[in-house]
């Protein structure tokens, strides 16, 4: 059992304190690379003489579009203000003092800390190579499991494990535990790895999948995340949301963006072009960089040492990436991809700390 991360805290340090001054460009927060549809900020825009009024409780127009294009049922769908409040809201809804959840070495921080408040204990199960392991999450599982927490793609590694993975484990874990799959960063694998799969787990009950529109669609400052949830599970989750959690123009720039569906594939495109060349360079230095399936490269160095020495190398160039110090991998850095321009830097700044 570990304690929880303070996760809010760490990624309000990066966002503000860490910056470094006027100029610096953050690598840390997992934000685009590129700006919303331009039908976004449409969107955004045609609605602000509305905001006398309360939000929509029940997100009608995202809701449909979701729904649409992920051929889901309207009805089975939850909106927050991102994924996070999700997490949190069905982590206290299922798990208390005395439960456990299960989720694993490198998974998503803050599903530690959402089980923390709930008073739970959070447990990680083995990874292998940095990668999610089905074999060892089953054999983690004890009498007071309430909830198995699976980031796929997975965050701060960007490994993924293939669907059918996903569905293995889902028909090894007990009837009466709960699958979590976190797929924040699902669009960037989409292409190869079909998810209608993953969401018809849902049918099953005993399953929540969740996305966030906060990565590919370029909408972090929106605050917009959802997710497919059996009608039970939602009913229990929706009595600790807040009903107007999502803004009006946070739904309304929500739901433009996820029916443009071809803006949205041309970020992922040309993020994934830029992640691989970066990617590749820092193994031509001799730096460990698993393929990635996110908008972001993990790096590990020979030494924490290093990966401490590069840090501050960027830090004095105004580049900010993330320290995995927290993960417990104190070798490596995070780094978000940003443009063409700002990944040669980067690597140019590595070059010169490792060669």
């Amino acid at each position: 059992m570990i304690r929880a991360v303070d996760h809010v805290r760490q990624m309000a340090a990066y966002a503000l304190a860490d910056l470094g001054g006027e100029g610096t460009i953050s690598l840390a927060q997992n934000e685009s690379a590129f700006a919303a549809s331009p039908k976004v900020v449409a969107a955004g825009q045609a609605v602000l003489a509305q905001m006398r009024l309360y939000p929509d409780p029940e997100w009608t127009e995202l809701r449909a579009a979701i729904a649409r294009v992920h051929r889901l049922a309207a009805k089975n769908i939850l909106c927050g203000a991102g994924s996070m409040e999700l997490i949190g809201c069905l982590i206290r809804a299922f798990a208390g003092p005395g439960d456990r959840v299960l989720g694993t070495d490198y998974g998503y921080a803050y599903a530690a800390s959402a089980t923390a408040q709930a008073q739970a204990d959070y447990v990680k199960a083995r990874e292998r190579e940095l990668t999610v392991s089905v074999d060892d999450i089953l054999s983690s599982v004890v009498p007071e499991t309430r909830i198995v927490f699976v980031c796929n793609p997975g965050n701060p590694t960007g490994t993924l494990i293939p669907n059918s993975e996903i569905l293995r484990l889902r028909e090894g874990l007990p009837a009466d535990v709960l699958l979590v799959v976190d797929q924040a960063y699902g669009e960037f694998a989409d292409a190869e790895h079909d998810p209608a799969g993953i969401f018809a787990l849902v049918a099953r009950g005993d399953t929540v999948v969740m996305r966030t529109l906060s990565k590919a669609y370029g909408l972090a400052g929106a605050r917009a995340g959802w997710g497919c949830f059996p009608p039970q599970i939602a009913g229990e989750v929706r009595k600790l949301l807040n009903p107007n959690n999502v803004s009006i123009p946070s739904q309304a720039m929500a739901a433009a963006a996820i029916r443009d569906q071809a803006h949205m594939r041309e970020v992922v495109a040309k993020t994934a072009a830029i992640r691989d060349r970066f990617a590749e360079g820092c193994r031509a230095l001799g730096l460990e960089v698993p393929q990635s399936h996110t908008n972001f490269v993990l790096m590990r160095f020979a030494s924490p040492e290093q990966a401490q020495a590069a840090d501050a190398a960027l830090r004095s160039e105004q580049l900010l990436m993330r320290g995995m110090g927290g993960y417990g991998l104190n070798d490596c850095l995070r780094a978000t991809i940003c443009s063409q321009q700002i990944m040669d830097r980067a690597l140019t700044v590595l070059k010169g700390v490792l060669t």
